[in-house]
């Protein structure tokens, strides 16, 4: 049976499960809905790999990136962020000649430049702490995906507290994109099957 867009802005899938348009048709977008999205993410080294991620998706598909998650992985030595703070020039040349993931110069930098602003933000209380201390009081309730916000306060003063500790490519509407799938907030539709699955918030 082909999945079926109901009228709430869900799609119903072979399964009998209801996710957002985005996620019920590609395999490996579904499962990582199933999976991943919208969990809690904790820790310095996997917010960190987050942050690069969404990052390297401004302009792109998450799809994309996706795809490319392994090979990523790789070349960025896991996202330990004391690996990557020490990546030198050579580590660049080697970065824009890797076919496996985005070669963009500035985000390359960026990315470097961000690990060695998570290593600095260890003499207050981390980057887990740092990033978690913007979760909102309420988190949207859509209906349907015209109805999920781009940005948020909340996102916007993560964005500018970053910046001022020398964090790049973490503007407004990257940064809500992970609130949103590091479970900051809870965007899943009303009517989706992961609704409320995070735990830090009621469904």
């Amino acid at each position: 049976m082909s999945p079926i867009e109901s009228d709430n802005g869900v799609v119903i899938g072979e399964d009998g499960l209801a996710r957002p348009p985005w996620a019920a048709r590609d395999p490996l977008l579904r499962e990582y809905y199933d999976t991943e999205w919208g969990m809690p993410v904790r820790g310095e080294q996997p917010l960190f790999e987050r942050i690069s991620l969404e990052g390297f998706q401004a302009g792109l598909s998450w799809a994309t990136i996706l795809r490319k998650r392994p090979a990523f992985r790789e070349a960025f030595r896991h996202f330990d962020p004391d690996a990557v703070a020490a990546f030198t020039e050579d580590d660049v040349t080697r970065l824009l000649a890797d076919t496996g993931i985005v070669r963009n110069q500035a985000k390359i930098r960026a990315t470097i430049a961000n690990a060695r602003a998570t290593i600095e933000l260890r003499e207050q209380d981390g980057l887990d702490a740092f990033v978690w201390s913007f979760q909102p009081n309420t988190t949207p309730e859509p209906r349907t995906l015209a109805e999920v916000p781009t940005t948020s306060p909340e996102s916007v003063a993560l964005s500018k507290a970053l910046r001022r500790r020398g964090f790049r490519f973490v503007g407004p509407t990257t940064m809500f994109a992970l609130m949103e799938a590091a479970g900051i907030v809870d965007t899943h539709l009303v009517d989706s099957h992961r609704r409320g699955s995070s735990g830090v918030w009621q469904a």
